[in-house]
């Protein structure tokens, strides 16, 4: 058995998921520069970017949404004022987008380059029609320190037959704080609003001065001359008034910008300016959408369906005088061992009747799972007789029975070829609870024991340090893990750093609470060689809907104790319902078998929701590893080939000048299934988490092997939203 089977998810070996994830962007990249046959005319509703990552001229935003579920990495510099900002398009009206600034001789705090971080929201009011134009309201810099703090409602209309050949935008809005600090027109919703203050921790939400004090008009026009080429002009209502006056990172000679933007490729595009009457600008921006693969996925075809002979015709295949022989059970199960191991498929476990057959099954290969169903059920029209009616097929992850489908043998025969074969066969198979257990099953024997090992390069990654905005650890890591049997994993990993910068951190923490996460430069410096994880965990269903974790050790680089965990989650159900509970102590720095003196235990009561259309939610209520509680809410969505982008946010009893810079806890986490990248067939994922900053407050526990996505991944909503690729 190789250790490419057995390495399943990104999970198992976190440090490789720096290194994925930097390969999105070179595998976007790569595919960006072999488009060459695109014109931006076939995707007329996509906007262009303006120095802020959002849809929008030059500074100012227009009202424009990009297309549902895409993704924007701009790239901005003027004035020594450097903003780099991922944005997604999070449903049809409503996108989001994290930001990371530098400004040169801003001198605020004692750092030369001031770095900052900061999130906005847009909402799109109104689509563009024939007459009307595209209405869109937006927040800027809404949760951070509020430098660039402002709100806007800005209009757009496009004009295809202008006299111009191409296309015309025309843009006009009022903007509020920073897009309302130039030539105002009055103060409609009241003059009180707050300034940024050096120092200030930033992160909370000002509602009391959104929309307030002065406001001011903004407008321009983006011509788009041909396929290639488009030109830019805007009047800016942004005086710069502390860039300019105040700290003199660039003198502002005028509010009128101006500028050229060049389509490379359908994802990326350069563009050079001129703005406000003294300084040149320079914007990248890369447009991606998740159901578009760096790489196309090719999946092998599957061999026809094995359509049974009539029983007037062949009667003696219809016999059951099988069933009664042990010899011929035992030969059928290794024989469909031996086709299901073709497609990736692993037999846990198989019960036949004349009639029925009950199959068990690891998908080790496939995303969908209704691949593996399909692949499946014709491995069994494949290898059982005739008699075999009903297929009951139960999806298995690490000895947790998912779900079983029940689908018909005569129903798959009398549909491989009709034009709706996946729908057809949804509406006549059916997806149900599975017992824990198949008393009496013939089970294979070469699944356990189980051992796998893995030695490669890690990269450990930390972000938006005052003084470095990216540091970075590197060097090899070896990960290995046994299963004894069903459900039990031993597993653990050992890295030893060969170089890299995270432990260079000169700043010490300033954390009012237990330093259970700001403590982590120590843990990168004083740790050269570290064990990172080795613990014991035991998973298993502990009844109809209810499912169980126990595990034991080191669970992460700074915790180690016990932890366990209950999940009710019904097979049709879009809610289900958790509880965990921990004990932990904080490890050594060093990275050794010790633990220093703080301990603590932590737990949640959870909730999981699935709205449809790939919207998810969950809120974890419960005490966290500096001993405050709080809350947790997180909104995920999710596509059908994998791709994951939510974001979270937690509260707790601890006040903003307790928790420190940032005010509370919250972020960003991506996961973008291998699959994408290389386009075979591939069940694994590297998943990263983005926080503005990481304190101590909020801080929840790692603990490995949680049950809840190993649990829906094989339930009735993963199923039917992928059972198109059912007959793959």
């Amino acid at each position: 058995m190789g250790t490419e089977r057995k390495l399943r998810d990104c999970a198992w070996w976190p440090g490789k998921a720096a290194l994925c994830v930097a390969a999105l962007g070179a595998g976007s990249a790569d595919q960006a520069a072999a488009e060459t046959a695109y014109s931006i005319f076939d995707t007329p509703d996509r906007p262009s970017l303006n120095f802020y990552g959002a849809p929008g001229l030059v500074d100012m935003p227009t009202a424009e949404a990009m297309p549902d579920g895409q993704f924007a990495i701009g790239v901005s510099h003027f004035g020594g004022m450097t903003r780099t900002t991922l944005s997604f398009q999070a449903t049809p009206r409503l996108s989001a987008s994290f930001r990371y600034v530098g400004i040169q001789d801003w001198n605020a705090n004692g750092f030369e380059t001031y770095r900052d971080r900061s999130f906005d929201l847009r909402y799109l009011l109104k689509k563009e029609d024939g007459f009307w134009p595209a209405v869109t309201v937006g927040l800027q810099d809404f949760a951070g320190t509020g430098i660039y703090a402002g709100e806007y409602v800005v209009a757009t209309k496009t004009f295809d037959n202008s006299p111009l050949p191409g296309t015309l935008k025309v843009t006009g809005g009022l903007g509020w704080g920073r897009l309302g600090s130039s030539n105002s027109i009055g103060t409609p919703f009241g003059s009180d609003r707050g300034s940024f203050t050096a120092g200030d921790t930033g992160g909370e939400l000002s509602f009391d001065q959104w929309f307030r004090g002065p406001v001011a008009p903004f407008a321009g026009v983006e011509w788009q001359v041909n396929d290639r080429w488009a030109l830019k002009a805007e009047y800016s209502s942004d005086a710069y008034v502390a860039e300019d006056s105040g700290r003199d990172v660039f003198t502002r000679k005028s509010q009128v910008n101006l500028g050229t933007e060049y389509q490379y490729s359908q994802g990326l595009r350069l563009g050079a300016y001129y703005l406000y009457g003294s300084e040149v600008g320079v914007n990248f921006q890369y447009q991606f959408h998740p159901r578009n693969p760096a790489t196309p996925l090719t999946v092998t075809p599957t061999l026809p369906l094995n359509v049974r002979p009539s029983r007037a015709a062949a009667p003696q295949a219809w016999d059951t005088g099988w069933a009664a022989s042990t010899q011929s059970q035992i030969s059928y199960r290794d024989d469909l061992k031996s086709v299901l191991s073709e497609s990736g498929l692993a037999l846990v476990a198989l019960q036949l009747s004349p009639a029925s057959g009950e199959l068990r099954l690891r998908n080790d290969r496939y995303q969908a799972p209704a691949v593996a169903v399909g692949r499946a059920a014709r491995a069994m029209a494949q290898v059982l007789p005739a008699s075999v009616e009903t297929f009951r097929i139960v999806l298995m992850e690490e000895n947790l029975a998912q779900s079983a489908v029940t689908v018909r043998r005569s129903d798959l025969e009398a549909l491989e070829f009709d034009p709706m074969a996946a729908d057809a066969l949804l509406a006549v198979s059916g997806i149900g609870e599975a017992a824990p257990r198949l008393p009496g099953a013939m089970t294979n024997a070469d699944l356990y024991p189980d051992f796998a090992w893995a030695i490669g390069p890690y990269v450990s990654p930390s972000y938006f340090d005052p003084t470095e905005p990216v540091r970075l650890d590197f060097g090899v890591e070896v990960a290995a893990s046994y299963r004894p049997a069903p459900g039990w994993t031993i597993a653990g990993s050992l890295q030893h750093r060969l170089g890299g910068n995270v432990g260079d951190d000169p700043r010490t923490s300033n954390s009012r609470l237990p330093k259970v996460r700001t403590n982590g430069s120590l843990y990168a410096n004083q740790g050269e060689t570290a064990l990172n994880t080795a613990y014991v965990s035991k998973r298993w269903k502990a009844g109809n809907d209810l499912y169980a974790r126990v595990s034991l050790g080191y669970f992460e680089r700074m915790f180690g104790g016990v932890s366990a965990e209950l999940l009710w989650k019904p097979v049709t159900s879009n809610l289900a319902l958790g509880v965990e509970a921990n004990y932990v102590k904080q490890r050594d720095f060093d990275g050794g078998l010790g633990f220093q003196d703080y301990s603590v235990a932590t737990g949640h009561v959870s909730a999981y929701y699935e709205f449809g259309g790939g919207y998810h939610g969950q809120l974890d209520v419960g005490r966290y590893l500096a001993g405050d509680l709080g809350a947790t809410v997180t909104i995920t969505r999710e596509f059908e080939n994998g791709w994951r982008v939510g974001g979270f946010a937690t509260l707790t009893d601890v006040s903003s000048e307790e928790f420190g810079e940032g005010s509370f806890d919250k972020g960003i986490n991506l996961t973008v299934p291998i699959n994408w990248f290389l386009g075979e067939p591939d069940k694994r994922s590297v998943s990263a988490t983005i926080r503005p900053i990481q304190r101590d407050g909020g801080a929840r526990l790692m603990a490995p092997g949680r049950l809840y996505e190993s649990v829906r991944s094989g339930h009735r909503n993963a199923l039917e939203d992928q059972w198109s690729r059912v007959w793959e």
